[in-house]
């Protein structure tokens, strides 16, 4: 490649690249992306991983955040390509019983549905169903000082209590199963600090917005925002791998999309004592063991509502969710792991050839386990939907080193770009008012290991900025 001088180079075509890409180039900037793989997209890839026709998401899958991100909403992205589907039922909690409580966008129609629970759920989710869209910005940056505090504060004497905490709020099964299946996004034992706060972000945008599926794959969310960032004058180069920051051509500021591990090598030569001590500290969590499966038809869920959800949370209830998630961060292997499960094709039928379906699901490991969880996470489906095992009729597997080969920033099958427990929500990497600035002038982290962490798609791409 002819080096040619840019404003800025971004290293990484994951959605907060992208989004950085995009926020230069609209402030007049000449802006170069360089990704190392042959596709665009990081963690919003799709492929047929199983058969010919089925579309499945290599990555992520659901993108609650897409749709309560307070920068994505903002971009012009439909114009590119982008149209997003959401299910009438955002989230379904299915139990040994046979019945499942679920997440609609309607908080009253979903408090109904939580008997005795109705007014304490109510409770606790109008203001922050109220106050999200003007906390969010706050939220979703490094450690604020807030627009609003009486808001952030009622907000986070909620958010920042251990969810097992929380959970004793309600009294019913229904209730604290759904809690329960919300918190374990936070990939973490229940009882840590502050693992309410996602559930609690990802229950306010489901009433706001709902949990958007994008149609054709989440590759077309990537897709949409590089045709975007192009319409805008930025370059985008594939198959460009960074091992040093000398193969990138010369470049006012370099923005790497990495996690700290990928930083020190790319970069660490640059770094002062302190912050490459401060990033060979950090820590990352637990990975993830996830199948794609190819079906001859629906998954044939016991409780109805489930058949129409986006997505499920398989997982029983809120004590056996807390004891499982407590058992795979120490290390071991439950029997009964908590499994995230997503079916797609039920409401994009662009994802499977007619009368066939796609589901994509995930149970938590201990970072860099390669057991083969397959048969775990099958029986665990079976459990609630008797017949599953029947429909299967194409499988693909990744564990966690196979995660992190695909894509190198899931480091052990860490999604999160890092454990976002309390000592890391708002020190991602380092301690820093301005944590997406390193210590050598021009170079800058802009990746889910600097707030507001994985899963906020886009927010940390945009949020970075203000450290420029």
């Amino acid at each position: 490649m002819t080096k040619t001088d840019f404003d800025a180079v971004i290293v990484g075509s994951g959605p907060n690249g992208l989004a950085a890409g995009i926020r230069l180039q609209q402030a007049g900037l000449s802006v170069l992306l360089v990704e190392g793989n042959n596709t665009i997209g990081g963690g919003l890839r799709s492929k047929e991983l199983t058969l010919p026709g089925f579309v499945h998401d290599v990555c992520s899958a659901i993108h609650p955040m897409a749709a309560g991100s307070p920068y994505m909403s903002t971009l012009p992205l439909h114009e590119h390509g982008l149209d997003f589907i959401y299910p009438e039922i955002a989230a379904a909690h299915p139990f040994d019983n046979g019945t499942a409580a679920v997440l609609k966008k309607s908080i009253t129609e979903t408090a109904e549905l939580l008997g005795a629970d109705k007014q304490t759920y109510l409770s606790l989710m109008e203001p922050t169903v109220r106050d999200w869209p003007k906390l969010a910005p706050d939220v979703l940056g490094p450690l604020p000082i807030p627009k609003y505090p009486i808001a952030m504060a009622e907000f986070g004497l909620k958010a920042l209590p251990p969810s097992t905490l929380l959970a004793k709020r309600f009294r019913t099964m229904e209730a604290r199963g759904l809690w329960g299946g919300m918190a374990a996004h936070n990939i973490q034992p229940l009882n840590n600090l502050a693992t309410s706060a996602i559930g609690l972000v990802l229950m306010a945008v489901g009433h706001l917005r709902g949990w958007p599926i994008p149609k054709g794959g989440s590759q077309q969310m990537a897709n949409a925002m590089a045709s975007y960032f192009v319409s805008l004058g930025g370059k985008i180069e594939t198959g460009y791998y960074v091992k040093k920051l000398e193969q990138l051509p010369s470049a006012k500021a370099v923005l790497l999309d990495v996690t700290p591990r990928q930083l020190l090598e790319i970069a660490g030569h640059r770094f002062s004592s302190i912050y490459k001590w401060q990033l060979n500290r950090y820590r990352y969590g637990m990975g993830v063991f996830k199948i794609d499966w190819a079906l001859d038809g629906p998954i044939p869920f016991t409780a109805p509502e489930c058949r129409n959800a986006g997505t499920i949370h398989i997982g029983n209830t809120f004590e056996e969710i807390a004891a499982t998630e407590k058992q795979s961060a120490s290390g071991q292997h439950p029997d009964k792991p908590f499994v995230l499960l997503a079916q797609q094709s039920l409401f994009d039928p662009t994802r499977a050839p007619a009368g066939k379906q796609v589901a994509w699901a995930y149970c938590h490991v201990p970072n860099g386990s390669t057991l083969d969880r397959t048969e775990i996470i099958e029986k665990q489906v079976e459990r609630f939907a008797p017949g599953f095992r029947d429909l299967i009729i194409g499988r693909s597997v990744m564990n966690t080193a196979q995660i992190e080969a695909y894509n190198p920033n899931y480091i052990g099958g860490d999604i999160n770009g890092g454990v976002i427990d309390v000592q890391q929500l708002y020190t991602r990497p380092v301690i820093s008012l301005s944590p997406y600035r390193t210590s050598a002038k021009g170079i800058y982290i802009c990746s889910s290991s600097t707030p507001p962490g994985g899963g906020y798609t886009a927010c940390v791409g945009f949020t970075q900025l203000t450290g420029l």
